[in-house]
């Protein structure tokens, strides 16, 4: 293979070619998240970009070899940067390439006002370790900044979901349920915002229009008077027969009812008839990894930063 070179995104022609390059990986890694999956792709696309204005894709940067895809690096937040790498290159010096473009082109100010970046990788990928030390970077150890990767197979039966008496588990009805699908996204992820902070639900027509995107797997927890107490979507790829579940939230006034477990058990459901062989989840905080193992995600990767100092 001949030495991969580096081009700028060029448009909305490459996205098909990030998302297949995707799939690929995925498979070629044994269904193990060590890259994203497409659907978190599309999520940051559509969501993160459209509706939390992370930076835009022109900050993608992307290695070809022979035409093809042999990795690219992409930029989530101000200093967050991803790489995504066939495994097949991991043994060349594409990685330490992407490393240097990251620090060069996608560094960012943080918090703290210096310079600096992060970079994000598997907590066994060794090899990856190595490039980042040669480049002077360090393992992040803050509390809740390594992600678990949990992930499940299909392979038995999903009993139905449990919740309390007057709650109910269904897909996402009709429009006139966005403001109260909405609604409970914004208290469960700013439960300590002020209310005349929230900027309305017309951000979730965004969502809906995601490639994978399938009202049968927008799962929500219905209260008794009709408004949605909790909530998971569920992004179902039949190329892979992998789904990735992203959100997860519950109302703080009905959290600790069983509803977000509810809700994903009946998404693995779902998933199960439609041929799922594995499903994905990913939590930061303690108590989302309990939430998490306790509906099946007992294996997992983990996912952590690594940072440099760049002033």
């Amino acid at each position: 293979m001949t030495k991969p070179t580096m081009r700028h995104y060029a448009g909305d022609e490459d996205y098909p070619g990030l998302r297949k390059f995707l799939t690929d990986v995925l498979v070629a890694n044994g269904l193990r998240e060590y890259s994203w999956h497409v659907a978190r792709l599309d999520y940051y696309r559509w969501h993160g970009i459209l509706n939390c204005h992370d930076p835009g894709l022109e900050n993608v940067r992307i290695w070809e070899s022979g035409g093809k895809i042999a990795g690219f690096i992409l930029l989530e937040g101000p200093i967050n940067v991803f790489p995504q790498i066939h495994p097949d290159m991991m043994r060349t010096d594409l990685y330490g390439e992407m490393l240097a473009v990251a620090e060069a082109e996608l560094s960012g100010i943080g918090g703290d006002g210096k310079r600096k970046v992060y970079v994000w990788t598997d907590s066994k990928d060794r090899i990856a370790h190595g490039f980042l030390r040669q480049r002077g970077y360090v393992k992040y150890t803050e509390p809740n900044t390594a992600g678990r990767q949990g992930r499940q197979d299909l392979d038995r039966e999903i009993p139905e979901p449990k919740v309390p008496k007057g709650f109910t588990v269904r897909e996402l009805g009709d429009l006139k349920e966005l403001p109260s699908r909405s609604w409970c996204s914004w208290k469960a992820f700013h439960p300590n915002e002020p209310d005349e902070k929230y900027e309305g639900w017309l951000w979730y027509r965004n969502i809906m229009s995601m490639p994978l995107y399938n009202r049968d797997l927008d799962i929500v927890a219905v209260d008794p008077e009709g408004e949605i107490a909790s909530f998971t979507t569920v992004w179902f790829d039949p190329d892979t027969g992998t789904a990735l579940f992203e959100p997860v939230g519950t109302h703080p006034e009905h959290q600790r009812k069983g509803l977000g477990l509810a809700c994903i058990t009946e998404g693995l459901r779902r998933l199960r008839k439609l041929g799922c062989q594995r499903a994905f989840l990913e939590g930061f905080s303690v108590p989302a990894k309990a939430l998490y193992d306790k509906a099946g995600f007992h294996d997992f990767d983990t996912a952590e930063p690594w940072v440099k100092f760049l002033d």
